[in-house]
């Protein structure tokens, strides 16, 4: 499934793709925050894990925590219990803590914000994968358009097709931080050159 088809707001259902929830889905302890420290920790990092695994499987990069708390992920209508939306932010929270989440606008709308992008790879990590397509389709020294690394042609077939477009430019922000690429253009017309 791509991005084009699963927008932030109505995750898929889950019911009607083969992404498998873990056992710890269907015991209804998992939407109970637990009183142990180390219990609970354990609890945040499935929950963590069953989000970077659920979003890498329906290609999310977004999530808006309103609509997702009444979705699939969040609550188990088989065994009628939920996450509560504080429940789901402290797991973003503990998320950000490890850079596999960052609300949309930064940390500062933290409080009021509820669209996140969901790390199921990081920046540095697509990043690396940019590199390497660029590399290996022979572009170093070109200047390559955002629509052409995320749904140009050459792309098709690669991960980076039908990739966000926020979560692209955090990738080649690490790349010009590196020295390995520089954007220019405006927003509507970005152009990248890779070194």
């Amino acid at each position: 499934m791509t991005s084009t088809s699963a927008s932030p707001s109505q995750p898929p259902d889950p019911s009607s793709s083969s992404f498998r929830f873990p056992r710890e889905y269907h015991f209804p302890a998992f939407f109970t925050p637990q009183p142990n420290l180390t219990t609970h920790h354990a609890q945040l990092t499935k929950w963590s894990s069953l989000i970077l695994a659920y979003a890498k499987h329906h290609r999310l990069f977004k999530l808006s925590l309103s609509s997702a708390a009444e979705s699939d992920l969040f609550s188990n209508r088989r065994i009628n219990r939920h996450l509560g939306p504080a429940d789901i932010r402290q797991v973003i929270d503990f998320m950000r803590k490890d850079g596999r989440a960052e609300y949309a606008g930064g940390d500062k709308v933290k409080e009021g914000g509820d669209v996140v992008y969901v790390y199921w790879r990081k920046p540095e990590e697509w990043a690396g994968l940019v590199e390497a397509y660029v590399e290996d389709t022979a572009q170093k020294g070109s200047v390559l358009t955002v629509y052409e690394l995320t749904d140009g042609e050459g792309t098709r077939g690669t991960e980076l097709h039908g990739m966000d477009n926020d979560v692209l430019l955090k990738a080649l922000n690490v790349l010009v931080k590196r020295g390995k690429a520089q954007i220019f253009g405006s927003e509507d017309s970005l152009g990248v050159k890779f070194f």
